[in-house]
Formats: structure tokens, sequence, C-alpha cells
């Protein structure tokens, strides 16, 4: 293999060329990237550059130590087997690593909204966050939420336009969304509630209504970005559809982070998880694969949310879990833990306690089970509650 692209300069982009030279590939690399910025990370985006504490989130790397052509301000266009087409040309390939990540969905409407995706939405959305604006945020979910919380921190006047019946409803479910229902005090959350269309000023809701705002931030979820693969012979399916290895059904081509939908042979289902452990962590499997060596990619999802001046961090996979455990009163410092019908442990959301997390990521790595009753006392670690 002599010359490896990676279409994407995003995190999982930048980490499978670091990964592939630490694996001791010595051929060309090119790294193909649609933004004019150098690689950067996105949990700050919504964190501590919307709040104005940072202004950027630069990944730290040198490309040009690891002798890699860097085309910024590139998109790919099709693939087709040995070649990508980009708006500069066609480029040819002995490996192919697609981490093109995900676009975020826009609402109907000719009024402007933003969304929080790269670091010039981050400063475009910064700059209308001042005192007695206007903000109508739609969705409630994490990105919702983060942006709810750095709008109302500026002094702005938040209208909140959620769906469900609750917060994080599609995230974690209605019932464990309700307990983040008194952080909106000061807020005007507006749950079961429909947008029709942004319009020039607000937002049309279903039924008529219209809520005046000065910016509209639409958080609502985002789509694989892989509409320029739709032409090419590989199979697409919520993304890039990949084994365990993730590659792909192209021959010399792997997938990874946000639009990589990979089969997890620990809860035997194929997932596609958007959060920054997986375009950090997956690469380094990617790289791997696309050399020849054996490596599988099955690990704890895990990410995490500020909002509200809480710190929520969420690992497993809530789904295989049957029965939800609380552990502490919503009033103060709590988990929510998602057990399995044998009493193993499925999913951990530890709000303001670390420590859960910490100890029921690794508790979920092991498949280790729980004792139900010990779990309900927040006194006792997640450790002691192994069986």
């Amino acid at each position: 293999m002599n010359h490896v692209v990676v279409v994407g300069a995003g995190l999982a982009g930048v980490r499978t060329v670091e990964a592939l030279r630490g694996r001791g590939f010595a051929g060309r690399i090119t790294l193909i990237g649609q933004e004019r910025h150098r690689p950067y990370d996105r949990p700050p985006l919504s964190k501590a550059v919307l709040k104005g504490e940072a202004d950027t989130s630069f990944v730290d790397t040198d490309l040009d130590a690891l002798g890699v052509e860097f085309w910024p301000g590139v998109a790919a266009k099709s693939l087709r087997a040995g070649v990508v087409e980009t708006t500069e040309g066609e480029v040819a390939y002995d490996g192919l690593v697609i981490a093109t990540g995900a676009d975020p969905i826009r609402l109907p409407g000719d009024g402007p909204q933003h969304v929080l995706r790269t670091l010039d939405d981050a400063h475009e959305l910064r700059a209308m966050l001042v005192p007695g604006a206007r903000v109508a945020v739609i969705g409630a979910g994490w990105i919702g939420a983060e942006v709810a919380t750095a709008a109302r921190r500026a002094g702005c006047e938040v209208t909140v336009v959620e769906s469900a019946s609750a917060p994080l409803s599609t995230a974690v479910g209605a019932e464990l969304g309700g307990r983040t229902l008194p952080w909106y005090d000061g807020i005007d959350l507006r749950l079961r509630t429909m947008v029709d269309s942004v319009d020039e000023g607000g937002v049309r809701l279903v039924g008529g209504e219209f809520v005046e705002a000065h910016v509209v931030v639409t958080g609502i979820g985002v789509r694989p970005a892989v509409e320029w693969l739709a032409d090419a012979d590989i199979d697409l399916h919520n993304g890039v559809v990949t084994d365990e290895h993730l590659r792909t059904s192209l021959p010399g081509v792997v997938a990874v982070g946000d639009c990589a939908a990979w089969w997890s042979r620990r809860w035997q289902a194929r997932l596609r998880v958007e959060h920054w452990d997986t375009a950090l962590n997956a690469p380094d499997v990617a790289a791997a694969t696309l050399l020849g060596e054996e490596a599988v990619y099955d690990p704890v999802p895990y990410f995490w949310s500020e909002q509200f001046g809480h710190m929520l961090q969420y690992a497993g996979h809530h789904p295989a879990g049957d029965r939800l455990v609380y552990r502490g009163e919503p009033e103060g410092k709590w988990s929510a833990v998602w057990l399995a019908g044998d009493g193993t442990l499925a999913a951990v959301l530890a709000v303001d306690r670390p420590r859960d997390l910490v100890q029921g990521r690794r508790i979920i790595g092991a498949g280790s089970r729980l004792d139900a009753e010990r779990l309900v006392d927040p006194q006792v670690p997640l450790r002691d509650c192994v069986v």
C-alpha cells in the first residue's frame, strides 16, 4: 500500500492519520477536509467556545511532521473503486478512510436558523448571544440544552421548543429526562410542541402560534454525511456499514467516526455513536485494519454533556437494558443505571457523580452482574454492588 486517502479532517480523520504513522506506515497520506480550518475538536464548541472561555479547539498535531498532504477547503463528491472525486479533481488511493462525520438537520422555512456543528457556527452564534436577545432553541437534546445553558448565562431571553414530553427524551427516555425539568427554571420550555417553520423574526409552531426570536438555533440531531457515496458500490444504512474491524463492503476502505455504523460484538447490534470518544479511539482499529492487522472495535460507548451547572456522563448502550434504577434523588447528585434481564449493567448516566461513571464503565466492560437491592443505595459504590 503506497497511498492512503483520508476523507474528513475532523478528530476521527486526524487520529487515523496519527495511528497509521504510529503503526509504521511510511507511504503517502492525503487528508481531505471540507472546512478551511486545521483539524479541531467539536465538544468545546458548545461549551468553552460558545461561552467565550476559548476561541479555538484545534487538535494538537503537526501534519507537516507526520508527512501528510492536507487539502483544506476540499469536499469529496463521489467514490469509485480506487478513486475519490473531489471539488479539486480526482485522487487515486490504495487505501481509503471515510471519516466525513455528520451534518445537522435543518427545519423548513425562509428565516435564518443557526446550527452548532463547526467552529464558524460557534463563533457566529456566540456573537449573537447578548443580554436581552430573544433566543429560540429548537430541540431539548444534548446540544439544545447546552445552547440554552450558554444563552441563559449570557442574559438572553430563552425559549426551548421540544416535541417530546421531556428534555433528553430521544436520548435517554422521557422518564429520566423528566428529572432535568427543574433545570429549565427561567426558560420558557415548550414541551409536546412541534415547529412548522423557521420564519423571518422567529418560529412558527404547528397550530399557528408565532414565537418571536432574534436568534433561532436548531438542535434536532444530525445525519451521517454520506450523500457523496450515494452512487458508490458500498453498503449504506444509517451511515457507512462496517464490520467489527471497521471494514466496509468496498475492498481497501474503512470508515470511522460519526458516519460509521459498526457491528458491536458486545451487544450484537449495529451502532453509530456520534460522540468524541468514538472519534478518538476507533481510528486505531481503522488504521490497523487498513494495514492488514487483526483488530476489533467494540468499546463501551461514552460521552458527556455540561448543562445548567451539571456534568452529565453516560456510558454503555441502554437499549440493551430492561430495568431502570435510580441512585439518589433528583434534587441532588444522582445516577441512573439500566440493568439487563440477567442483572448485567447495560448503561449508566451519572449526574455530578463521576465515580459512578468510572466504575460503571468498567463493570459494563467486564460484563459483571449487580445486586439491584444494594444498587439503589447511592452511598454504596457501584463496584461494591457486583455479585
